[in-house]
């Protein structure tokens, strides 16, 4: 397989996106967007072919081999929303990448609430939202796994490429794009409702968690119990175990597992 670098010309024709901007390498995207915030407009993608201290959720180091994944992060200015909906657009990146995958790919990827999207229970990407000092914007990186033919560690069980779950390379280009594309499109509906009203019947059709049993891992009272669907303001509800009430759960305070696995 060709290990070229991304032709971001193409990406921007692809996408219809003029604001859209690449290194090979970096250190991270986030960082990146954050450094061009001062000037940066709404809407503005970063993207790298390689980045050397990319960030996961919760502190986590999050790797992107060269010239087979793609790292990306957008800069957003969502003026008129409430400060308190900015994480809500994690959410939103979730199912724009979920199904902008799906339709370059073929495949049918998954969303495990609230920041991977999945195939087969693993992960074929994650999301880190990090809002700007004065939450004067929103930064969302995603790294995508496109054509990996492996993985190595904890990873083995837990990380799929687009490559391995479609059996065949995948474009590149055509799946950032395509997720360019999509995101623009869920985010102005996410705009005019100012929640996920407009997206919650798509986001719960690819919710990989409805249904299952999961363990919510608050670190003040723990619990178990099986997950619904999402509301509005994009928690996950969840019907407990303990006391047979559902509970709105939110993802900037919990972390969600399955109760056999990761999803």
């Amino acid at each position: 397989m060709s290990e070229a670098l991304l032709d971001v010309e193409k990406i921007r024709s692809l996408s219809g996106s003029g604001r859209v901007f690449y290194v090979e390498k970096t250190d991270s995207t986030n960082e990146w967007a954050k450094r061009e915030s001062a000037a940066a407009m709404d809407g503005s993608v970063y993207l790298a072919d390689y980045q050397s201290a990319g960030k996961g959720r919760r502190g986590r180091v999050w790797k992107s081999p060269e010239g087979t994944s793609v790292s990306m992060s957008v800069l957003l200015r969502p003026d008129h929303l409430k400060k308190e909906s900015y994480p809500l657009v994690t959410l939103v990146m979730g199912l724009a990448a979920a199904r902008g995958i799906s339709s370059v790919c073929g495949i049918g990827a998954q969303i495990k609430w609230p920041n991977d999207v999945i195939f087969d229970g693993k992960k074929l990407c994650g999301i880190l939202t990090e809002l700007g000092p004065e939450a004067d914007y929103v930064v969302i990186g995603i790294g995508l796994n496109v054509n990996m033919t492996a993985f190595s560690g904890e990873l083995a069980d837990r990380a799929i490429s687009m490559r391995m779950a479609a059996g065949h390379v995948i474009n590149r280009e055509e799946v950032t794009a395509a997720v360019i594309r999509e995101f623009d499109r869920c985010y102005r509906i996410f705009l005019e409702d100012g929640d996920l009203s407009g997206l919650k019947e798509d986001y719960e059709k690819i919710l990989a968690n409805t249904g299952k049993r999961v363990r919510v891992l608050d670190p003040a009272a723990p619990f178990t119990g099986r997950a619904l669907g999402i509301n509005r303001c994009g928690e996950l509800l969840v019907l407990r175990d303990d006391t047979g009430f559902v509970e709105a759960v939110y993802a900037g305070e919990v972390s969600v597992r399955g109760i056999y696995g990761y999803v």
